[in-house]
């Protein structure tokens, strides 16, 4: 590509510029923020612990931790609470040198947004608090605190790949999915015991579809009764998908993929909720009622194990119910009805109390999501929480000491704090906050805790890079997880001295609310200079990119070359409640473009902005949001760079576009009104289009035919496309690679 060619002319002058102190940006103590440096080891962000969990006990807490030399090559370590230290208790790469991956736990990964990482990515506790387990390569493992160090591993199953293994609620069984079936492991004798013969072709049993993990976070497909009775289990036929054929690009073969892919208006999967004794026996069939074109979209059991709870979500997803069903007779009946004009936004909130005959439920029915009380006949007994913010989301219960714990950016919109409030009162209580400091808070509590003793806080803000400390109930610290100190041991330590924080403010879009904005400027920032600006877009649903909390990387390394990086969130974002989201509905990148287009224009009347040099990229709803802004308004902008982009919404899945635009068949202007065909005429500026090849979420298909109408029109752009790659850039070389091929677009046409 000739703009490519250029571009690497250019950054060597800019090189050379930069000797002799042009563009000089870093002060002469700081070391050069490189791109390497972004990806190298170790993270320029310092140790993450991820997947923390407390044990049942409420004694250690295990997290997974990367490798020295390698972040992503994740190993499994324990806190011991009462000792104050950490071990490492797997290294994964020890264990399984040459770990190898199924292309249904690669799917997996891609679903939870962990394709970059490898090594022991799940565990469970046993209940005793006493045995770890978790799966690596194809082998099942149990690791047992009490033994020694020599003796702790042992092999469940070797030879064989399972998915989603879990340790029964009393510890009897091990139970896992193979083949597309569900299985058991008696722990006592040792004896394997298949629970489904069915699984296979079109059949699944145990799992969740494709929308259920992508859109739903439905990541499971089968249930434990507390008391390891029963398992309540999903099984979904996906016959009535169409085919859809993908060709996967790789750097040495194409792979003709037939997929079966629920495109928006289509026929879903056919799903089916099952009860089934983990000592073998007939499945017992739930009814799910008499439409069959639903979302099962979440399971849960009653803490007696007498009844369980399943949400049913509406085609339309304007009607969501909690119904619940007896085990014995499979009699059920409806708790409760949630209904929008819109859609009903899915939440995790539903907890059932074990000391009272009640559980506690959130809905947005009053514009905001709040928590609420009812007895289990579904009859309501009282709002815990109420006003104009929302609960962002249920925490922990404390059923001995009646309180409640939940997240909110209730003080700050931009931030995030941990609450606590009682359910035992007669009257509506006050949140306490418990947790401190301006910035994003966030809590990991023990599951099913009667006595909520800890928890494990995460914490961050602009100046301050992720810390995990585990906090006593009333928020008191007790112990650093990881402090991450940024001092001279902290690997972005060299660079410190060049870090920017973000000025956040505020501007008012067309209908009156408030839309929040963060301007990142140069480190030797000269209010008399004009400087480039990047828009950095997201604005999709469910997103909150405004957020006093750790920034990127890669917007401190651009800071550093002289640029501005700005962001703000539109209507139909989240965290502000309904009146915030709903201007979206049935007809997408519209508001969101004019939201945008008014933070540009507040961006062309600072003196410190050079209007003729603003360029724009995101990636997924972000590259559909850059390609709209483009084409609706090249006149604002100097370049673009769209990743990834949805360009038509009718080759995007059922859940998710039909949620905000309905069906096509039904909403066929809205369809047409959201695609960026009708706006492409407009897009004169230059556009770089980046795409993975084998992408199975934002289908490449989006891409040709953005490519295709771009070519036809007349219109020149730059082209990136990934061999073998999916919705996310999975490798290190690949991240560095596009990174690079960014920031010289843009020194390219913003310099």
């Amino acid at each position: 590509m000739s703009h490519i060619a250029i571009s690497r002319s250019i950054g060597w002058f800019l090189v050379l510029l930069a000797a002799i102190g042009v563009f000089a940006a870093d002060s002469v103590s700081a070391e050069k923020l490189t791109i390497d440096r972004l990806y190298d080891d170790p993270p320029l962000s310092g140790s993450r612990p991820r997947g923390t969990s407390i044990s049942p006990d409420g004694k250690r807490v295990g997290f997974l931790r990367g490798s020295d030399d390698d972040q992503y090559q994740l190993n499994l370590w324990v806190y011991d609470v009462n000792e104050g230290d950490s071990r490492l208790l797997v290294d994964s790469r020890q264990l399984v040198p040459d770990e190898v991956l199924t292309d249904e736990e690669k799917a997996r990964r891609e679903r939870t947004r962990m394709a970059s990482y490898h090594g022991i990515l799940h565990y469970e506790w046993s209940p005793d608090s006493r045995k770890l387990l978790f799966p690596l390569g194809d082998a099942l493992y149990l690791y047992d605190l009490t033994a020694d160090s020599a003796n702790a591993v042992r092999t469940v199953i070797d030879g064989e790949y399972v998915l989603d293994p879990k340790v029964s609620p009393k510890g009897q069984f091990v139970s896992f999915v193979r083949d597309q079936n569900l299985f058991v492991i008696d722990l006592q004798s040792g004896e394997e015991r298949p629970l489904t013969t069915d699984g296979g072709g079109t059949v699944h049993n145990a799992e969740s579809e494709f929308v259920a993990q992508e859109e739903y976070g439905q990541y499971t497909g089968y249930w434990w009764a507390p008391d390891d009775s029963y398992i309540a289990y999903k099984q979904f036929d996906d016959s009535p998908v169409p085919i859809r054929k993908r060709f996967e690009v790789y750097a040495d073969r194409t792979e003709i993929v037939e997929q079966r892919y629920p495109a928006t208006g289509d026929s879903n999967v056919t799903v089916k909720l099952g009860l089934v004794s983990p000592h073998g026996g007939d499945t017992r069939w739930i009814f799910l009622g008499a439409d069959p074109d639903i979302y099962l979209v979440r399971v849960d059991w009653m803490p007696d194990a007498k009844s369980v709870t399943y949400q049913r979500q509406s085609r339309d997803q304007k009607r969501l119910e909690l119904v619940t069903v007896d085990v014995v007779s499979l009699n059920q009946r409806t708790l409760l009805t949630e209904e929008s004009d819109a859609w009903i936004n899915l939440h995790h909130d539903l907890h059932c109390l074990k000391t009272r005959d009640a559980f506690i439920w959130s809905s947005e029915r009053t514009g905001f999501r709040h928590l609420y009380l009812y007895n289990n006949d579904g009859e309501f007994i009282r709002a815990l929480t109420a006003g104009e913010w929302p609960v962002g989301k249920l925490s922990a219960v404390d059923e001995t000491d009646g309180t409640v714990w939940f997240s909110s950016n209730r003080d700050d919109v931009l931030g995030n704090q941990i609450y606590m409030t009682r359910f035992d009162t007669e009257t509506l209580t006050q949140p306490v906050q418990i947790t401190r400091g301006d910035g994003y808070h966030s809590g990991t509590f023990a599951e099913d805790a009667d006595d909520v003793s800890l928890f494990i806080e995460y914490f961050s803000n602009p100046s301050t890079p992720p810390q995990y400390s585990i906090r006593a109930a009333d928020g008191s610290r007790l112990a650093w997880l990881e402090k991450n100190a940024l001092d001279k041991d902290h690997p972005y330590w060299p660079y410190v001295d060049n870090h920017v924080t973000p000025d956040f403010g505020s501007i008012t879009a067309e209908d009156g609310q408030t839309l929040y904005y963060s301007v990142l400027k140069p480190p030797d920032f000269d209010p008399k200079r004009r400087y480039p600006v990047i828009v950095d877009v997201y604005g999709g649903p469910h997103s909150q990119q405004v957020r006093r909390r750790w920034g990127g990387m890669f917007s401190q390394y651009l800071v550093r070359q002289g640029y501005i990086i700005f962001q703000i969130d539109n209507r139909g974002s989240s965290r502000r409640g309904r009146e915030f989201e709903n201007p979206i509905y049935h007809r997408l990148g519209h508001i969101e473009v004019r939201d945008q287009l008014a933070g540009v224009d507040w961006l062309k009347r600072q003196p410190y902005v050079d209007a003729t040099r603003i360029g724009v990229y995101g990636w997924s709803y972000g590259g559909y949001m850059t390609v709209m802004m483009l084409a609706k308004m090249s006149d604002q902008f100097a370049c673009g760079i769209a990743g990834a982009p949805v360009t038509d919404w009718r080759l995007y899945d059922t859940h998710y576009t039909e949620r905000y635009l309905g069906t096509p068949q039904n909403n066929r202007d809205g369809y047409d009104s959201s695609g960026v065909f009708g706006a492409l005429p407009g897009l004169t500026s230059p556009m770089l289009l980046i795409h993975g090849m084998a992408d199975d979420n934002v289908l490449f298909t989006n891409s040709t035919e953005l490519m295709s109408a771009l070519q036809n029109q007349g219109t020149l752009f730059d082209l990136m496309t990934y061999p073998g790659a999916k919705h996310g850039l999975s490798t290190r070389a690949l991240k560095k690679h596009r990174t690079r091929l960014m920031f010289e677009f843009f020194e390219e046409h913003l310099k």
